[in-house]
């Protein structure tokens, strides 16, 4: 597996763990449509869902995570997210869209983890 994949893999299970400490329930991990891959569908209550991308990086030499999530990223992304949506039939719940981006240091230890949470769909 390429390295970049590993470090995709970590992230995505640092920010599995980060968010069920913060109380959210895991409903979905790596739901695919032709558009794109939703890294992890997540409930904070019973009327809210979180559809969140999740960036990883050793390092930021070459910029912060959170700085690759481009507007034709969260365009494809919205287009999964109704995919998803309709494909689960899931109705009558507020829809968010979220993004961790994690610093890894060389040792790949957390060196920062930002969570942010401020796109409504």
């Amino acid at each position: 597996m390429p390295h970049h994949q590993q470090i995709g893999q970590i992230g995505e299970e640092i920010a599995s763990s980060f968010l069920k400490e913060k109380g959210f329930q895991i409903i979905d991990r790596h739901a695919t449509s032709r558009w794109r891959e939703i890294d992890i569908i997540a409930k904070k209550n019973d009327n809210k869902i979180f559809f969140i991308e999740v960036k990883t990086r050793v390092g930021d030499r070459k910029g912060r995570p959170y700085e690759a999530i481009t507007f034709f990223k969260i365009k494809k992304l919205k287009r999964a997210i109704q995919y998803y949506l309709l494909k689960n039939d899931l109705k009558n719940y507020k829809l968010s869209l979220g993004v961790i981006s994690i610093i890894l240091d060389k040792k790949l230890n957390i060196k920062d983890l930002k969570f942010f949470d401020s796109v409504v769909i």
